[in-house]
């Protein structure tokens, strides 16, 4: 009886400390490749938002600190979910390491984490300046890089 309490307290007590992800990196064959771009486009929409409204509150006469907080906490939250989304879900479970013998699929391969990186340091760029050409440089790279995953099947893969 006493060991069956122990078990009830600690299973009780290890289910309450997990935190549940859409997909937990089980292969469980439901993938939403498309649906993550677009997420990550609207976390970039969300960024150029707060970076405009930083630059629009920090030129007014009398500042709103607690309306700037926000924005910047906001901006930083999206920044971090774009490198989420891009290292959980396409470095860690979509892009495979492939053959190097195989030159056009590690041509490919190659490509396709130089692109993703790099929307990890512009994603860490974009928390650390309102500069707007940053943005530009994400949709860019967001672009090139789903063109290069998705190649002419469009946003079904």
């Amino acid at each position: 009886m006493k060991n069956s309490v122990i078990l009830v307290l600690f299973v009780s007590l290890f289910s309450f400390t997990l935190k549940s992800y859409a997909h937990c990196e089980i292969p469980c064959g439901i993938y939403g490749d498309s649906l993550r771009i677009e997420q990550i486009s609207e976390h970039i929409t969300t960024l150029e938002k707060s970076m405009n409204q930083i630059n629009e509150l920090s030129k007014a006469g009398d500042k709103n600190y607690n309306q700037l907080v926000r924005w910047v906490v906001n901006k930083e939250e999206h920044a971090q979910k774009i490198q989420d989304i891009v290292s959980q879900y396409f470095l860690h479970q979509r892009i495979k390491p492939v053959d190097p013998s195989d030159s056009t699929a590690y041509g490919k391969y190659i490509k396709q984490l130089t692109q993703l990186h790099q929307l990890l340091v512009l994603a860490m760029k974009a928390k650390q300046t309102t500069d707007l050409s940053v943005i530009e440089k994400m949709r860019s790279t967001l672009h090139d890089f789903s063109h290069s995953y998705f190649g002419d099947h469009g946003h079904s893969h």
